[in-house]
């Protein structure tokens, strides 16, 4: 940057961020869940940006929850659905991410009972295949590590995750004893 440049920089105006009037946040939210699912933690996270105060806040999160444009439940279960067949999450990262949205433990936990532990075993299991193609080893006992790894990134308990790896390893009949 030159000097001339640095100078303009720092002489213009910072632009204020403009907050919004109960009315506005509650409209903005309208058209924002309206297009996508949001959860009741988006939507504070939201006023609180835009500077809504405490109370106002809660009336009109009150008036969303009423209206049925917010619904944790319902953002949960397609929370669930999405990063497990999209992302190929696993239930302990999907179970992560919801609590950080501020989902209560008793949603999550109903939205992940949905889960089918065959499903998401294959899945993990096409996942790992597709690591194996890129994956750089030296042993087996490497190449195991790194898609254990792997496995435990996405989610995905230990056993689920062994056993995947397992039938991975398996299908490529690599043996303990054998070097690469």
């Amino acid at each position: 940057m030159r000097h001339d440049d640095f100078d303009r920089e720092m002489t213009r105006p910072v632009r204020e961020r403009r907050t919004k009037t109960a009315e506005e946040a509650l409209a903005s939210l309208m058209r924002l869940c309206a297009r996508a699912e949001r959860s009741s933690g988006d939507a504070m996270r939201l006023m609180r940006q835009w500077g809504v105060d405490e109370m106002q806040r809660a009336a009109v999160l009150q008036r969303l929850v009423a209206a049925r444009f917010i619904d944790d439940e319902r953002y949960a279960e397609a929370f669930v659905r999405e990063k497990l067949n999209l992302s190929g999450w696993g239930a302990y990262k999907i179970r992560q991410a919801l609590q950080r949205k501020g989902i209560d433990r008793h949603t999550i936990d109903a939205a992940l009972s949905s889960l089918d532990g065959e499903q998401m075993r294959d899945r993990l299991t096409e996942r790992l295949s597709r690591k194996l193609r890129t994956v750089k080893y030296s042993s087996p006992y490497d190449l195991r590590s790194k898609l254990m790894r792997h496995a435990l990134s996405l989610g995905y308990d230990f056993d689920t995750a062994g056993a995947a790896v397992a039938e991975v390893m398996n299908g490529m009949r690599v043996d303990d004893s054998e070097t690469f």
